[in-house]
């Protein structure tokens, strides 16, 4: 164990900061270092310049190297997933490993995490450590249950993985033995270049390999490759005979030509329909089945992908115009693809149109008849007809891009520009290979909300509106006036969410603002929302106020029941307004009546010790006891706090003067006085105003009179409204819920 002292630590430091530096080379071996054991090593031998302070300290000596930090619990070779390089893990090379393991060890029971450096990319080659290993699943043929999982290289071959597979399930040397690749409970691929790789063959996470014995008669328990395969792309011997795509079933008759299926080797439907649509393009399918393309491939175009994406195209469309299957597997196809476009490598969802684009452009460079592009200035229209200027530009298109592509399905578009300020008109003909539209939208969508009139004792009836999908809220009052005949410009359209207003919507916000999960509420109120001036709408939420006895005077309220719209005069009485708002609720309220005994009435205002800090009840706008937030958009709405009746609010002797009269909220010079009057018997609820940053609902209280200032109408407001205040055992015993709902 590395213990020596500062010379023998800089040595350490020295070698191992050179090894570091090693690049990286295809085939060469790294190993997986826990960066929390690097960054310990790296104090303890002082190998930053600017952390040598406990160089050689024994505290910081970091032990056997621990890799338990990046492997599955209960597995000595299965990393985690998503581990980053140098944040959880350090790559060194086998000779800077083999030092590491030399001065410190491993810790017991731990195996090297050892890993291949892989060559990715088509045309610009670079090295890379494949950290994670391809998981492959293995069995036999006669027991396909009992499957067992080995990692793998995407740089190992074939011939490893027989190798393996003979070890694991004890098959001789000499027996003979097939490979089979199984995507499908009953498809099978054969396996049989054993110098392809894992990348090459396109083997996946996850996939199931076969192995299968040839029995002791000579034949193959599968069945004669001639009856039995149809499709590899892997075509040397012993199988030298199959075809080359697909695994055929026994007993499966010829089909007729181009009436063929593709499999789905797994969300690869996205390119087998692209395909399909390319395969029925008659001009398209004639050139390859008449091997036209072969005296037309341009392996020199750096454009190109050196005529293999044209072959493997060529190959897939014979076998479909066999006429001897019904249907193929694209996996080669698939392959080669993926090579060439590694976005599509993998088994994830793809778009289909981005496919068909990317393989009618490499079929287009593949095949392209122009192998010295000439350069081509352009040239503008200058007023000549645009049959002239067209043919001009097709023809210099055609100079650089010549192929059966460019013969199909390329064209021109006409574009014409105006400069807006010398009014010069541009007329060019730009080349396509195909135009994406956009699919026809439904122009209508249809919504269900619930309309409250104006009759408090009429429940709100539920409507199913179409409304164009691209209009506004006045198209939905529309809507709704025509099967309810309540005018449209009475109505308020409203989102009503967890006993609140969540939005109150203008007549010109747009419908797309709406989502289908949304409680759409529409209230008629009286007069005209946008031209009335004598009325006011004010939103009135319903609150439940309770005492917290940890507090001291502080109580808390909570939001309960369906908030309501209600159209009031500019000017009103506090006893008025209390009545209109008795009057809306009156459904689901019960009202107090004459002879009812006292100890029955309501005595919450001083025994519980709520105070309506005004006459009735009512609390002034920008009063020291106004709230000073509206509730949360919780599920259950936040605790709120009041202040108490004794501070900064009118006391009972000042409001009322006689206990009785204070206790229903009635003032001293009430005619009244010392009596129940009709209509202002016990107060149910105190009121209070809540107006969060709208000016537009600026009122004035004098003597007992509600006045709003302005003649124009309140700007509505979700955050504006009249909070209705209940004590909890008066909601209990005059408040029904279930009618309210």
């Amino acid at each position: 164990m590395a213990e020596g002292g500062a010379a023998e630590l800089e040595t350490q430091r020295a070698d191992t900061a050179a090894l570091m530096k090693t690049p990286l080379k295809k085939g060469d071996t790294w190993y997986l270092v826990d960066s929390r054991w690097f960054k310990q090593w790296k104090k303890y031998v002082g190998f930053d310049s600017w952390d040598k302070y406990q160089m050689g300290d024994q505290n910081v000596y970091p032990g056997p190297i621990d890799n338990s930090g990046l492997l599955k619990d209960g597995d000595s070779q299965a990393l985690k997933e998503h581990l980053i390089d140098e944040l959880d893990y350090i790559l060194v090379p086998t000779e800077g490993w083999n030092k590491l393991v030399s001065w410190y060890g491993l810790t017991e029971s731990q195996e090297p995490i050892a890993r291949k450096v892989v060559e990715q990319g088509m045309f610009v080659k670079h090295c890379k450590v494949e950290v994670y290993l391809t998981e492959l699943k293995l069995c036999e043929n006669g027991n396909m249950n009992s499957v067992i999982t080995r990692r793998f290289s995407k740089a190992d071959i074939i011939d490893t993985i027989e190798k393996e597979m003979r070890k694991l399930f004890s098959i001789l040397d000499e027996k003979e033995i097939r490979l089979w690749n199984k995507y499908m409970s009953n498809t099978f691929e054969p396996l049989n270049k054993p110098d392809s790789t894992i990348q090459d063959a396109g083997l996946y996470q996850g996939q199931v390999l076969v192995i299968e014995q040839k029995n002791e008669d000579g034949t193959w328990p599968r069945g004669p490759s001639t009856n039995n395969v149809k499709n590899s792309n892997y075509c040397i011997p012993p199988y030298s005979g199959y075809n080359s795509y697909d695994y055929l079933e026994p007993g499966r008759h010829s089909e007729q030509a181009g009436l063929c299926g593709l499999s789905n080797l797994g969300n690869t439907c996205f390119m087998n329909s692209a395909v399909q649509c390319l395969s029925n393009t008659p001009p398209l399918t004639e050139y390859f089945l008449s091997d036209e393309y072969v005296d037309e491939l341009n392996h020199d175009n750096l454009l190109g992908m050196k005529g293999e994406i044209a072959n493997a195209y060529a190959d897939l469309i014979k076998q479909m115009w066999s006429g001897k299957y019904s249907y193929v597997t694209p996996r080669a196809f698939k392959t080669q693809v993926g090579r060439f476009a590694p976005q599509f490598s993998g088994y994830q969802q793809q778009d289909s149109q981005e496919l068909l684009a990317f393989l009618l452009d490499g079929l287009h460079e593949d095949l392209n008849r122009i192998r010295k592009k000439p350069y081509i200035q352009l040239k503008d229209a200058e007023g000549r007809p645009d049959e002239v200027v067209a043919k001009e530009a097709w023809e210099n298109h055609r100079k650089r891009n010549d192929s059966i592509i460019v013969d199909i399905f390329h064209g021109l578009f006409k574009s014409t520009l105006v400069c807006p300020e010398c009014a010069k008109i541009s007329v060019t003909f730009d080349p396509f290979c195909y135009l994406t539209l956009p699919l026809p939208l439904k122009k209508e969508r249809t919504l269900e909300v619930f309309l409250v009139g104006n009759d408090p004792l009429t429940k709100p009836m539920q409507y199913k509106i179409v409304v164009p999908k691209i209009g506004i809220i006045s198209d939905l009052c529309e809507a709704l006036s025509s099967l309810s005949h309540v005018p449209a410009d009475k109505m308020v359209v409203t989102d009503i969410y967890n006993h609140r207003f969540h939005r109150i919507f203008s007549v010109d916000e747009n419908l797309s603002s709406i989502m289908e999960r949304d409680d759409i509420f529409v209230f008629e109120v009286t007069g005209s929302r946008t031209e009335d001036t004598d009325m006011v709408v004010i939103p009135v939420y319903l609150r439940e106020k309770y005492r917290q006895p940890s507090y001291g005077h502080h109580s808390n309220t909570c939001l309960f029941g369906q908030p309501f719209m209600i159209s009031v005069p500019r000017s009103i009485t506090e006893e008025k307004l209390y009545n209109l708002l008795l009057m809306k609720m009156c459904r689901y309220v019960r009202t107090c009546n004459e002879n009812e005994d006292e100890e029955g009435s309501l005595h919450f205002v001083k025994d519980l010790g709520i105070n309506g800090n005004g006459q009735n009840g009512v609390h002034e706008e920008g009063s020291p006891s106004e709230m000073e937030t509206d509730e949360q958009d919780d599920e259950s709405s936040q605790d709120q706090e009041l202040p108490s009746e004794n501070e900064n609010s009118q006391s009972e002797e000042s409001v009322g003067g006689d206990n009785e009269d204070s206790e229903n909220g009635i003032g001293t010079d009430d005619p009244c006085k010392g009596q129940l009057c009709h209509g202002q018997k016990k107060q149910l609820f105190t009121f209070q105003f809540n107006n969060l940053g709208n000016p537009d609902i600026n009122y004035v209280k004098d003597d007992r009179q509600i006045r709003f200032e302005e003649s124009r109408q309140i700007r509505l407001d979700e955050r504006t409204y009249l909070a209705l205040d209940w004590d909890p055992e008066v909601k209990k015993r005059w408040f029904d819920d279930n009618a309210a709902e």
